[in-house]
């Protein structure tokens, strides 16, 4: 099955091909139009600016990936959660296609995208049930998934998602966004411990995450140690983003005693929280994270996610939305419902 994928929740304006089965992943063709040097100037990522430049790139990158191809068998598009200003050029991207060819649309949530990505060039399976951690630049929650296409969120953020932690700390350091990365790369000759920052919520019974005191206690050492070590204040806060994370996870883990624990969003991209996970949890189940690359947005994973949403035995009918009903949706949650019933 050839699906076309088109994401564009955020700055990414990302459009991918593949052909797909139980058995095989191919990835035909994909692209992506990052936005990165356009939102560096304002320190992140203005809703505006970043629809106007999805509705420049949307059809050229498109045009790129289809080039010399036969239309899809389906359409995936990302329709919700994000930001209203892209979501819409790529859901009316989508519908326009799926009228002019006559060819099935599905819209795919963005976190369930994320889900799947682990997925990609690999050829481990999911065996359920599921632990995932989504953590990003807007979302960080830690979702239980008993079987294929149901979803139930167990923790989250109560405040800040983790990688928008690390953007507004790193803004606080003068590092251009995304200034997760750098805090990352300058904790490399850091010194984890040597600053005692707080680790909000690390001991309540829950599975929630709060990033503001974290954030608060980062500004008031920056203010009142100017001179303070960069590399040793780097690796001090990544620690205790790291241990909030991995705590939270694994205290989930062995409550639910899941088969498989996925850890994936844009902040699964940082290495030390990927290795600091995979080895608290593989005592307790298997660890999947996509490739580093495909840790960001990108159109491949949506792509993946609808097929799950096609294949025959997993639902009464295939989960297709006419372009007429299918629109986007900035709030949409996939947590305790199944594909069939689409949004809450």
């Amino acid at each position: 099955m050839k699906i076309l994928g088109i994401e564009s929740s955020c700055d990414d304006t990302s459009v991918a091909l593949i052909d797909i089965t139980d058995n095989k992943l191919e990835i035909l063709h994909e692209k992506t139009a990052s936005q990165i040097e356009i939102h560096k100037k304002y320190g992140g990522v203005v809703p505006e600016i970043a629809g106007r430049m999805h509705a420049e790139k949307i059809l050229p990158v498109i045009e790129e990936v289809m080039k010399d191809q036969d239309k899809p068998d389906v359409i995936a598009v990302t329709s919700g959660p994000g930001l209203i200003t892209g979501l819409l050029v790529g859901v009316e991207a989508a519908k326009t296609l799926s009228l002019l060819w006559n060819v099935p649309l599905v819209g795919i949530n963005h976190i369930e995208g994320h889900f799947h990505s682990v997925k990609i060039n690999t050829k481990e399976k999911i065996e359920y049930p599921v632990i995932g951690l989504i953590a990003s630049g807007g979302h960080s929650e830690i979702i239980l998934s008993t079987k294929e296409g149901t979803y139930e969120k167990i923790g989250g953020t109560r405040d800040d998602a983790a990688g928008e932690c690390f953007d507004k700390v790193a803004k606080l350091l003068g590092f251009d966004y995304p200034g997760g990365p750098k805090i990352s790369k300058f904790a490399e000759e850091g010194i984890p411990n040597a600053i005692k920052f707080p680790r909000p919520m690390i001991d309540s019974k829950d599975f929630d995450f709060s990033f503001s005191g974290l954030k608060t206690a980062a500004l008031y050492h920056l203010r009142d140690n100017p001179k303070a070590d960069v590399n040793d204040f780097c690796a001090s806060f990544e620690q205790a983003i790291v241990d909030l994370l991995v705590n939270k996870t694994l205290k989930a883990v062995k409550k639910y005693k899941p088969k498989t624990v996925i850890l994936a969003g844009g902040v699964s991209a940082n290495t030390k929280l990927r290795k600091t996970l995979e080895e608290e949890v593989s005592p307790y189940a298997k660890f999947l994270t996509p490739p580093i690359e495909y840790s960001m947005d990108n159109a491949t994973m949506i792509a993946i996610a609808a097929y799950h949403h096609t294949k025959k035995g997993l639902f009464k009918k295939p989960n297709f939305t006419s372009w007429r009903d299918l629109k986007a949706d900035p709030n949409w949650k996939i947590y305790n419902t199944h594909h069939e019933s689409h949004i809450t």
